[in-house]
């Protein structure tokens, strides 16, 4: 059943932004609400109020709201017209498809000057014999009754014809209210059988049913102990009878009473209890989910289901979770290991296996506060992780392996020796002459001059040739 509460008023009230002493249109349609209460007090200043599709069976708490101008009343279980004096400016009155019989009750609608429309169609009233003259003779300020205009003549005719009309409207009247008494005693009489028969069910043995020895009760109980089939069994024949109910009270026949559309909801919500105990009967504890394989592998694990990005640079891993926006901090908690990176958001995990081994001590982790995205920076190492088995192997650079060669040539090499006395130094331009590639030519003969020569001269100081 549903009541008419501040919390239910702010959720429909958005359009006004959720405050409520100034709202001006209110619809709660279709919420089940058994009676009208608290509206006049908590918005005094709603002009439109829509309440149609509910189970409410008086018109009350309303008489404060002065500025009311159209009250939806429409498929509900209204048996009166009554407390509406108060709405000083109401203009249009819709009460289609109740349960009003008391047809003289307009009377109380007289002291509404400002009323204008007026639907009553639906109602047991709008079959009585000269119902339309009744109302518009005793509304002299409606404009339409039932979507219809009331022409000056019609009413004319009606003032006429009242003092007639009147008498037949109360004789039938009175034959409407002797046929709701009985069906009133016989809705009240069919309610506290159902009691009892569900005392009784409630009451029964252990597994629902009557025994007449204890021994067989204790004999049953010891086999369900032993066997898990009869278990099953009670649970399809409960489902079977609960079906087999449902489709006898929907083929029943019934009248259309306020009584039957009570009894109507009490079904749906009985129904609706029993899908809910076999759905949690149904609902199986979920195993906690396995992070770690047991060989000691972390798993890839996304049970929120978010969504990340990750970049892998020289220097460090930057991982960029979705994070609800909303969502408070207190809610999240971030674990940094050396090969992956575990973050739990409202209890459920998010793990990523990193593609090289961080530092967790250098690790840092920011929450935006415009997006709400978490990003943690995770610093390398500089060791690469081998899969599958924990071991390390460092790396060794390209300096480290040029080194290495450097000094295996270096034993391999002859050193040449320098006498230290003689500090005599090449000429590097006769050096660079000789790389150049000149042509080859034959050496000259030389002529050595021979004494028999008569131009030879034979010069004391000339030291002789070797």
């Amino acid at each position: 059943m549903g009541w008419i509460t501040e919390d239910l008023i702010r959720r429909n009230a958005e359009h006004n932004d959720c405050v409520i002493f100034s709202l001006e249109e209110l619809s709660l349609h279709q919420q089940e609400i058994e009676r009208l209460e608290h509206i006049d007090k908590w918005c005094r200043d709603l002009k439109i109020l829509y309440l149609q599709n509910n189970l409410i069976g008086k018109i009350e708490n309303v008489s404060k709201l002065k500025k009311l101008e159209y009250l939806n009343l429409a498929l509900n279980n209204i048996e009166k017209i009554e407390n509406l004096e108060g709405c000083e400016e109401l203009a249009k009155l819709d009460l289609t498809v109740n349960f009003i019989g008391e047809l003289s009750s307009i009377k109380t609608l007289q002291h509404n000057i400002h009323l204008k429309e007026l639907f009553l169609m639906g109602n047991p009233c709008a079959s009585f014999d000269h119902y339309r003259e009744f109302v518009v003779a005793t509304l002299p300020q409606l404009k339409w009754l039932d979507g219809k205009e009331i022409e000056p003549s019609e009413r004319i005719k009606a003032l006429q014809d009242y003092s007639v009309i009147e008498p037949q409207i109360r004789e039938q009247e009175k034959d409407h209210c002797l046929k709701r008494a009985k069906l009133k005693e016989e809705a009240q009489r069919k309610h506290q059988e159902e009691d009892k028969n569900e005392d009784k069910r409630s009451n029964a043995g252990f597994d629902g049913h009557w025994y007449t020895d204890i021994n067989a009760t204790l004999s049953s109980l010891e086999s369900k102990d032993h066997l898990q089939a009869p278990d099953i069994e009670e649970h399809n024949t409960k489902k079977l009878d609960n079906s087999e109910d449902d489709l006898e009270f929907w083929n029943k026949p019934c009248l259309f009473t306020p009584e039957s559309r009570l009894e109507t909801l009490r079904h749906m919500e009985k129904q609706r209890k029993n899908q809910e105990k076999l759905s949690e009967k149904k609902k199986k504890v979920k195993p906690p989910r396995t992070l770690i394989a047991e060989d000691g592998k972390a798993l890839n694990v996304n049970e929120p289901k978010i969504d990340f990005s990750l970049k892998d640079n020289e220097k460090q891993i930057i991982l960029d979770l979705a994070v609800y926006r909303y969502m408070d901090t207190s809610l999240i908690d971030v674990d940094v290991q050396p090969t992956y990176v575990r973050v739990m958001i409202k209890g459920k995990p998010f793990q990523l296996v990193l593609p090289a081994e961080v530092k967790p001590d250098s690790s840092s982790a920011k929450r935006s506060q415009t997006t709400g995205h978490l990003v943690i920076c995770m610093p390398k190492v500089g060791e690469v992780i081998t899969g599958g088995r924990r071991a390390f192997k460092s790396m060794k650079t390209t300096s480290d392996r040029s080194r290495e060669q450097t000094n295996t040539r270096s034993k391999h090499m002859e050193k040449l020796e320098v006498d230290p006395s003689k500090h005599s130094f090449p000429d590097v331009t006769n050096i660079v002459q000789e790389k150049k590639h000149t042509p080859r030519r034959r050496p000259e003969p030389k002529i050595i001059p021979s004494e028999e020569d008569p131009t030879f001269e034979d010069n004391p100081e000339v030291p002789p040739l070797i």
